[in-house]
Order: structure tokens, then C-alpha cells, then sequence
């Protein structure tokens, strides 16, 4: 009979590690009392002999992409005034965005919505009118102009005007994921290097690799921009920071 055992040990940062060792099959036969022929060899498949543990690297990078969700929330009596008035104040806020260099490729719709509002007083409804909104998604590749896109988008739009937030992102991340793969895998292998020393083995080839991870943007909801419709005399003070960029492994190396 084949025999196991399983050895698992609680590495740092909450990493679990798993080592494990299969002993050597040994055949066996038995004989009953009614017959002294030999029964057919029963083997138990070996266990994969590995150590496997996770590994994290991280590392930071600025930003260079901010992206708006931004456009307009009007009342009016009617669907068609409101229609026509959320209309010409999304328009002047497209201009704006473009003449601050914005191309047509970068704004995009993303939410378009007309539905009646009501006021609820003394048991009763009655209708107040239809409220028209329209919000795009903008993407501002000079990042350094992102105070006055945003500036001179709420001046174009005035009171109609509407800021849903904004995210921070890293256009080309490649050069960033590469360094933070490196750290996870460096650090995996420092930990399996620790378990097979402790555990009186020696460690082999990785031989089974898994990764996740990546880009954690920065967002910031509408409650920043609280203030921002309106004319406004002082910029907008917008502040990218720094951005993680990390990488998650779960590698299994042979024992030797």
C-alpha cells in the first residue's frame, strides 16, 4: 500500500504553502482461505511530490490617463424642452472639451435617460415634468490639462451641468507589470526556498504557474466636484498620485 504524507505550512502575508511527499509504491498480493492464488496487484497512484506558494510584487507608476464621466441632468415641463435644452448645454460642453484638444474619438456616450418626475404631497402625485440626462465618458490623454477640461466644461454647461467622477490610469502598462512580475516571482521563490530548507528537502524546476493582478486605478466619485457647477473663478484642483500596479503568482516547484 502506498502511503502519504502532507505537510502544510502557513507562510507570511497569508501565503499558504503546501508541501507534499509521496512515499514509494510497494506491490501486495494476499491470499484467501478458500484459494492460494495470487489476486490481481492493487497500486495507488503517487501524489505529485511539489511545493507550491503564492508570491506578490508591486510596484508604483504615475498616471498619464484621466478619464470624466461627466454631461447633464435637465427638468422641463415637457419631454421636448427638456430634450432641447440638455441638448444645447451637452453641445457646449463638447465644444469646450475640444477646443481644450479632446478628440471626437475620446468622448463617448454612456448614459442616456428620459423619464417624468413627480412631487408626493398629501397622498397625491402630481407631475413636475420629464427629466432629460445625458452623460459621456472622456478620456483627457494630457493629463496635465484635466483641471481646465473639467473647468471650462462646467462653465460651457452651466447649472445643467453634471460630474459623475473621475479615474486615474496608466495607458501602457507593460514596462510596470513586467518589474512587478519579476518581484512576485522572486518572492514565491524565497518562500519556497524557506519551506524546502526547513522541510529537509531540496527544490527542484518550477513546473506549474498561475498570475493575476494588474492595474488598480485611482477613482474619484461626484462628491469631489460637489462644487463644481457653476462659474468658477479658481481652477479646479485635480490630483493624479501614483498608481499600484501588482502582480499575484501561485507557482508549484518540484522536491528533489
Amino acid at each position: 500500500m502506498i502511503t502519504h504524507r502532507r505537510l502544510v505550512m502557513g507562510a507570511a502575508a497569508g501565503a499558504v504553502a503546501v508541501v507534499v511527499f509521496g512515499a514509494a509504491a510497494r506491490g501486495a498480493f494476499s491470499t484467501s482461505p478458500a484459494s492460494t492464488a495470487p489476486q490481481t496487484q492493487q497500486t495507488e497512484p503517487e501524489q505529485a511530490r511539489g511545493i507550491t506558494v503564492s508570491g506578490e510584487g508591486k510596484v508604483q507608476g504615475k498616471p498619464d490617463i484621466a478619464q470624466l464621466a461627466l454631461g447633464v441632468s435637465v427638468l422641463r415641463a415637457t419631454v421636448a424642452a427638456a430634450r432641447d435644452q440638455a441638448a444645447a448645454s451637452l453641445t457646449a460642453i463638447d465644444n469646450a472639451m475640444k477646443a481644450d484638444g479632446i478628440a471626437d474619438r475620446d468622448i463617448q456616450t454612456s448614459d442616456l435617460t428620459i423619464s417624468p418626475e413627480y412631487n408626493y404631497s398629501d397622498g397625491k402625485q402630481t407631475l413636475t415634468g420629464f427629466r432629460v440626462t445625458n452623460t459621456a465618458t472622456v478620456k483627457v490623454r494630457d493629463i496635465n490639462t484635466t483641471s481646465k477640461v473639467v473647468d471650462d466644461a462646467v462653465n460651457a454647461g452651466g447649472d445643467d451641468t453634471q460630474i459623475q467622477g473621475i479615474t486615474f490610469t496608466i495607458d501602457k502598462p507593460g514596462d510596470l507589470q513586467r518589474q512587478a512580475r519579476e518581484a512576485a516571482v522572486a518572492d514565491a521563490k524565497a518562500k519556497a526556498q524557506t519551506l524546502a530548507s526547513a522541510s529537509g528537502v531540496g527544490l527542484g524546476s518550477a513546473i506549474a504557474i498561475s498570475e493575476g493582478g494588474g492595474v488598480q486605478p485611482i477613482v474619484y466619485d461626484k462628491a469631489a466636484f460637489a462644487a463644481a457647477p457653476g462659474a468658477t473663478t479658481a481652477a479646479t484642483p485635480i490630483q493624479p498620485g501614483e498608481l499600484d500596479v501588482t502582480v499575484n503568482v501561485s507557482i508549484t516547484w518540484a522536491i528533489t
